[in-house]
């Protein structure tokens, strides 16, 4: 296994940190340099902040890991990688991505550091906790989207984002438990005592859920919203979302798929296009149909 610690980094995850970038974007600010170097800064911020907390999540459950059919080839659970080595790194990140936020905002370091121990809370004690266990994982996505929003400091962004942040990140977490749920079958509780406290049924009902609530919530915030273009051209983004998130699900209960969402986004073209067309959309009613 080459590199280590880099694979233990995660970097493929650091995908998730773009969420950052939905305030300069949404402000139709991402052609001011100086608004979205700051967004870079805090995606750069998020990116090493994150890292420390995979490395201290592998750290944590390390033995479980070694139950697991795939987790087990992870750097720390294969023995690749010494825990040793890992602690000082994840030191490291954690307090360099802190003295940056610093750099680039001190607000952004308050919000940093409120993820820095929200996770490490969800590490040792919420990830243990029903239904807790994905509403932290949810509220890790919407401190990256308010990062974002106070290096630039929004004049026009929705609270709408907040509440579709929110629910999308539910959608996402909840569908990785029903993975593991089901990839693990009878050994689940033994990699995580947490899944004994879930079903499939119980799942799927939540995704049920979220999932019509959030295809509402961007509905109602494309066209209510009052800082988007007056002609609702934003309501042509609508067909790319509702595709996007049918087209997860697919992957997820045919394919069965959704353990990585990062790999099931950048390793479907269908779901990869679907997004790059809603990003065009958007970035066309935002920035030239006002």
């Amino acid at each position: 296994m080459r590199y280590p610690l880099l694979q233990a980094m995660r970097p493929k995850q650091w995908f998730k940190n773009v969420f950052v970038l939905a305030a300069v974007f949404f402000d139709a600010r991402i052609l001011d340099p100086i608004a979205l170097l700051k967004s870079l800064g805090a995606f750069i911020v998020f990116c090493a902040i994150s890292s420390a907390i995979y490395l201290i999540n592998d750290l944590v459950d390390m033995e479980g890991d070694r139950n697991h059919p795939l987790k087990r080839k992870r750097p720390l659970a294969s023995g690749a990688l010494q825990p040793r080595v890992a602690q000082i790194a994840a030191v490291a990140l954690a307090l360099g991505g802190l003295a940056l936020a610093f750099l680039v905002d001190l607000r952004l370091l308050w919000v940093a550091l409120t993820y820095l121990v929200v996770m490490m809370l969800y590490n040792y004690r919420l990830k243990h906790v029903v239904i807790l266990d994905v509403m932290t994982v949810a509220f890790g996505f919407v401190l990256r989207v308010h990062a974002g929003a106070v290096v630039v400091v929004v004049a026009r962004f929705s609270p709408w984002l907040y509440v579709c942040t929110t629910l999308l990140a539910l959608f996402i977490a909840i569908n990785r438990r029903r993975h593991e749920l089901i990839l693990l079958q009878q050994d689940a509780n033994n990699h995580r005592a947490i899944l004994e406290e879930y079903s499939v049924r119980f799942l799927d009902e939540m995704t049920s859920l979220v999932t019509a609530t959030t295809l509402a919530a961007y509905s109602f915030y494309t066209f209510s919203a009052p800082n988007l273009p007056a002609n609702h051209s934003m309501m042509f983004t609508i067909p790319f979302v509702m595709y996007g998130i049918f087209r997860y699900l697919y992957l997820i209960h045919v394919r069965r798929q959704g353990g990585a969402p990062e790999e099931i986004v950048l390793g479907d073209r269908p779901l990869l296009l679907s997004i790059l067309l809603w990003a065009l959309t958007a970035g066309l009613a935002l920035y030239w149909s006002r």
